[in-house]
């Protein structure tokens, strides 16, 4: 079976194939692993709504929390198919449970980071989270459309769910240094991150939907 996975050069470290044989060793099924995803993305969720309504210390807090859950569903999205692939340990739901937890838990935590503007922009910081979750599904449903027609998975960026995450929690941790340091620049900041993250998917759409035309063009017979 070809691999599909996105490629990863964390996939190959000797951390990550240590946790992945402990989980296999555990009997960790990689679903359950995938749905662990979205228990992260429910707590960055209200990780940012809190942060909204705080200040200072608390905020920070509230902020790096965000953060946290944000790369321990990453690293959920690691494990799972590591356990799956390199273990044997792959059931026939695992396709579904790889991608619908993903779809759900980037909605969570890039809407999230748009509620914990509410205050500080209440006209677009929503729409921000809003636009950017709507984005990274479409970039979702690009790649798996153009792996339908063509049997290409195409992962290209600059916005693909590794940088649409390192880009957030970029901006969840400079906005909770900013928290305590520089109050009035923090708020600034986190929307500036999730701003970027926007712009970036929205070219990656582009991108992949461009590639994906030109691997149909070029795959068209002649007339």
């Amino acid at each position: 079976m070809t691999d599909s996975r996105r490629p990863l050069k964390s996939r190959g470290t000797g951390w990550a194939r240590a946790a992945a044989a402990v989980l296999a060793r555990m009997g960790v099924a990689p679903d359950l692993i995938s749905a662990s995803s979205l228990l992260f993305a429910a707590v960055g969720f209200a990780a940012f709504w809190q942060s909204a309504d705080a200040a200072g210390a608390a905020r920070a807090g509230w902020l790096l929390l965000a953060g946290l859950t944000i790369q321990l569903r990453l690293l959920a999205n690691l494990l799972d198919g590591m356990v799956a692939v390199e273990h044997g340990r792959g059931g026939a739901l695992g396709p579904i449970w790889n991608e619908l937890p993903d779809r759900v838990a980037d909605a969570l935590f890039l809407i999230g980071a748009g509620y914990a503007l509410r205050h500080y922009d209440p006209a677009f910081g929503p729409v921000l989270g809003w636009s950017a979750a709507v984005l990274a599904v479409l970039t979702a449903y690009v790649r798996e459309l153009g792996h339908a027609l063509t049997g290409v998975v195409d992962f290209a960026g600059p916005g693909a769910k590794p940088h649409r995450m390192a880009a957030l929690t970029a901006g969840c941790v400079l906005s909770a240094i900013g928290a305590v340091a520089l109050p009035d620049w923090d708020r600034g900041v986190l929307w500036l991150a999730l701003a970027v993250v926007v712009l970036l998917t929205a070219v990656t759409v582009l991108r992949r939907a461009a590639r994906l035309a030109a691997r149909l063009k070029g795959s068209a017979p002649s007339a």
